[in-house]
């Protein structure tokens, strides 16, 4: 060991705030979603679009994200964990730009897949620093960092509605936007770890595929975002079509939706130190099929709305916890959550397209007859996330040791990092598979 002792402890002032830090990070990242959303009318009406052309514009971040993902675990092996989530989220939040300033359908096609890129890559980036920060605090703090994700865009999304209404060029709403999270990027990022891997260690393929060990966990995170893009593209359609609901209560269904995930992340970090991320799992894998039933057989509002709200409930945190278990899984968490995140983050791609082709052969009910197949599928696979889970986590430090990767720590304000050696991560949540 060469770190100094009151950064040795798992629980160190330092490793707090770093992790009090990535908190703030993750809202960043989300307030650029967030606001992004608040003024797609705007842009639309900016660049002359029907609603065919908005469609397939909408369409560009998804493709750059899905492209650009298995990319990242090389720019941040080139430039360390710190570094890379640095430049990364500051790309991102500038990136916030582009799609203002377009004035045609192929400009904002090119920004928004530009967006998808530096939103995609910064993406990873946090949640590798997520996964060190988890493995040094010896517990579950995924899901609440990315429920702080869920808060940035409620806050985004509640300032831009405020600009809208106040009929705030989105030139100068962005711009502003943009400057704040750069600045706040900036000051946070002093506190992060650096994760950096020493010299001569083995790059990572320009280009990740999802390490053979988390196929299953693919699957898992494949049917949660699949579902919650199903339900979050879908909620007010279905509320109107089906249900016959007002336009107001169909958007207060789907606020409801998004409420539900963004408290579920917040408190889903107790639930998990308490029965392990395999029960996890499974219960949420069963509350989000009984919400996915309850939608399909819903004919009126109330029951529909509830319906999409259990949905939101059963797949908020297992995401977070697919992210956890691919780090707790691989030497390189980076690397490994790039090739993770591009076959789960493709489903939130598909998942509008086959809700509606599936509505347009049968029934928009049947459509979500689908996604609770896919949702109880979570039930059958939780297991997976059991790897690393009981006395993994040493053999995961011993592991990135011999792969070269030091995690630098942050000691009283510093940036400079301290190689170190295996860091013991203290027991991890255990699970009765």
């Amino acid at each position: 060991m060469h770190a100094t002792p009151d950064t040795d402890a798992p629980d160190s002032l330092a490793l707090r705030r770093a992790r009090w830090t990535l908190t703030v990070i993750f809202a960043a990242h989300g307030a650029a979603v967030g606001t992004f959303a608040t003024r797609i009318p705007w842009i639309q009406e900016q660049a002359g679009l029907s609603a065919g052309e908005l469609g397939l514009a909408l369409a560009a971040p998804a493709i750059g994200a899905t492209f650009a993902m298995p990319m990242a675990g090389r720019v941040v092996h080139r430039l360390g964990g710190r570094g890379a989530v640095r430049l990364l989220m500051l790309l991102w939040c500038l990136g916030l730009l582009l799609p203002a300033l377009s004035q045609d359908l192929r400009s904002l096609f090119v920004a928004l897949v530009l967006f998808g890129v530096t939103s995609g890559m910064a993406d990873v980036a946090i949640n590798g620093q997520g996964v060190v920060i988890e493995k040094r605090l010896g517990r579950s703090v995924m899901s609440s960092l990315h429920g702080a994700w869920s808060v940035g865009t409620l806050i985004a999304g509640i300032a831009g509605t405020l600009a809208a209404r106040a009929e705030l060029d989105t030139r100068v709403h962005f711009g502003a936007a943009a400057l704040v999270l750069a600045g706040v990027v900036l000051v946070a990022c002093c506190r992060l770890l650096p994760a950096r891997p020493v010299a001569g260690a083995k790059a990572p393929p320009r280009f990740a595929l999802p390490p053979r060990a988390t196929w299953w966990l693919c699957l898992v995170g494949f049917c949660a975002v699949f579902a919650e893009g199903a339900a979050g593209n879908w909620t007010a359609v279905y509320l109107t079509n089906i249900t016959d609901a007002s336009d107001a209560v169909a958007a207060a269904a789907y606020t409801c939706f998004t409420v539900a995930i963004a408290a579920t992340r917040v408190l889903g970090d107790m639930v998990v130190r308490r029965i392990g991320p395999v029960r996890t799992v499974r219960v949420s894998g069963a509350v989000a099929t009984a919400g996915a039933v309850l939608v399909a057989v819903s004919r009126n509002p109330l029951p529909a709305a509830v319906g999409f709200v259990l949905l939101g409930i059963g797949v908020a945190v297992v995401l977070p916890l697919v992210f956890a278990a691919v780090g707790r899984a691989s030497s390189d968490p980076s690397h490994a959550i790039a090739g993770v995140a591009t076959v789960t983050y493709s489903s939130n791609l598909i998942a509008p397209a086959v809700v509606g082709g599936v509505a347009g052969l049968f029934s928009l009910s049947a459509s979500f007859v689908l996604v609770a197949v896919l949702t109880s599928g979570l039930v059958a696979v939780a297991g997976a996330l059991a790897v690393g889970s009981r006395s993994g986590a040493q053999d995961d430090a011993a592991e990135g040791a011999d792969a070269g990767w030091h995690d630098g720590r942050c000691a009283g304000g510093t940036t400079d990092a301290v190689p170190v050696g295996p860091v013991a991560t203290g027991p991890a949540p255990t699970d009765a598979a």
